[in-house]
């Protein structure tokens, strides 16, 4: 193997004409440079420097391998800034996924704090629910997902789920209920969500479907669901319209205006942790560690 090293003191044998005047422009010693050259030449197995008396010159192996040596160091050089800049900062490139509710949220005061801090750190934002943004990180074509899980849930949407992975915990959503604003329920401090049992309901997203349907039947009953969309501000349209009943995260509440609708406060409470995975290696790259910081900040603040 040729070493970047051996190419540098090739390159100033060539350039300088013999050893002692390549050790003084390599700041080491003449034995040293000869060493270099004798290690260079067993790693290419011929040789690259004819010596005769004072006189030395290169072989036709040498002065190919001299050819190339400019073009090879140079982009080392290229590489080692480049990774120095993404090393301090000064450049990098995040790939974030992001449930809705987190994109008009958290992910918007995470990213301006991030550029104001780190310019020139760039970052691109997707949309997915869990578990497909779980799979974009698995499979490579992310760095970071915002992703959330029940309280109390199991299987495929417990901690197993991530036990692979780097999660940083952001913040704990409570569950809303979402009524019309002329409904009988409309003013109350909390409602049971039993009380609820006979309304035609709106759905949200499927894993959101799937929690209501399961706390409803917790409470003893089916939820008669006449619209689904994973669309939040389509939903609240929807109750505004006095077509239904619906449950959403208080962090999707928060993103929209309710016109139309009202919130009352469900009991039992049902609750989402709000995460932030990303694999353990890329945990270690400065633009990600910063993201996650940056998030972590911003949920703090919510």
């Amino acid at each position: 193997m040729i070493e970047a090293r051996h190419l540098r003191v090739l390159r100033a044998v060539a350039t300088t004409g013999s050893f002692s005047a390549a050790g003084r422009e390599l700041g080491c010693t003449q034995p040293a440079v000869s060493q270099q050259m004798k290690a260079l030449e067993a790693s290419v197995g011929t040789p690259l420097l004819v010596r005769n008396g004072r006189e030395m010159r290169l072989t036709q192996a040498g002065e190919a391998l001299v050819r190339h040596a400019s073009g090879i160091l140079a982009g080392l050089t290229a590489a080692e800034e480049e990774v120095a800049a993404i090393a301090g900062l000064r450049a990098g490139r995040v790939r974030l996924v992001s449930f809705p509710s987190g994109s008009s949220t958290l992910v918007p005061t995470a990213l301006a704090a991030l550029r104001a801090a780190h310019p020139g750190t760039r970052v691109s934002l997707e949309e997915a629910e869990p578990p497909k943004s779980v799979e974009l990180l698995r499979d490579g074509d992310c760095d970071i997902a915002l992703a959330f899980r029940y309280e109390g849930a199991t299987g495929a949407d417990g901690a197993e789920e991530w036990a692979d992975l780097v999660v940083r915990p952001l913040l704990t959503d409570r569950l809303v209920g979402l009524v019309p604003e002329r409904h009988r329920l409309a003013r109350a401090e909390s409602v049971a969500i039993g009380e609820l049992a006979d309304e035609p309901w709106i759905a949200g997203c499927p894993r959101c479907r799937g929690q209501l349907v399961e706390v409803c039947e917790g409470a003893g009953f089916t939820p008669r669901i006449d619209f689904a969309t994973d669309d939040y501000p389509a939903v609240v349209g929807l109750v505004g319209a006095g077509l239904g009943v619906a449950v959403l995260p208080q962090l999707a509440i928060e993103s929209v205006r309710p016109r139309g609708a009202r919130t009352v406060a469900l009991e039992p409470a049902v609750r989402r942790e709000i995460v932030a995975l990303t694999l353990p290696d890329l945990a270690q790259v400065p633009a990600v560690a910063a993201t996650l910081e940056q998030l972590g900040r911003a949920a703090r603040r919510a």
